[in-house]
């Protein structure tokens, strides 16, 4: 099984929250997850939803402040196994392009 999902945790603050944020990406070494951190989150990859909460759960923990705020969007495909690049993959495949107009 392969369980995706998007991962968003940050501290509700007015500075920057990229050092909280890095502690969230940080905590993740501890996990058997796979992931890429985006500018709108990170992307984890796990093979049981049991080591994707734990994932989820240590980077929310990892954040200080009086305020943390925490979205995980999940894709379980419990049939198949499908990673995150492969599902890019499918997208561009359709487009017949990457899937971005940046230069690389």
């Amino acid at each position: 099984m392969t369980v995706v999902a998007l991962l968003s945790v940050a501290p509700v603050i007015e500075d920057s929250m990229a050092g909280e944020v890095a502690k969230a990406v940080e905590a993740l070494e501890e996990h058997d997850v796979t992931y890429e951190t985006n500018p709108m989150g990170t992307v984890i990859e796990a093979e049981t939803t049991d080591e994707l909460f734990a994932a989820a759960q240590a980077a929310h923990d990892a954040v200080d402040g009086d305020r943390v705020s925490t979205v995980l969007k999940i894709d379980d495909k419990r049939t198949r196994d499908v990673d995150a690049s492969e599902k890019v993959e499918a997208v561009e495949e359709h487009l017949g392009r990457p899937a971005t107009n940046r230069d690389e």
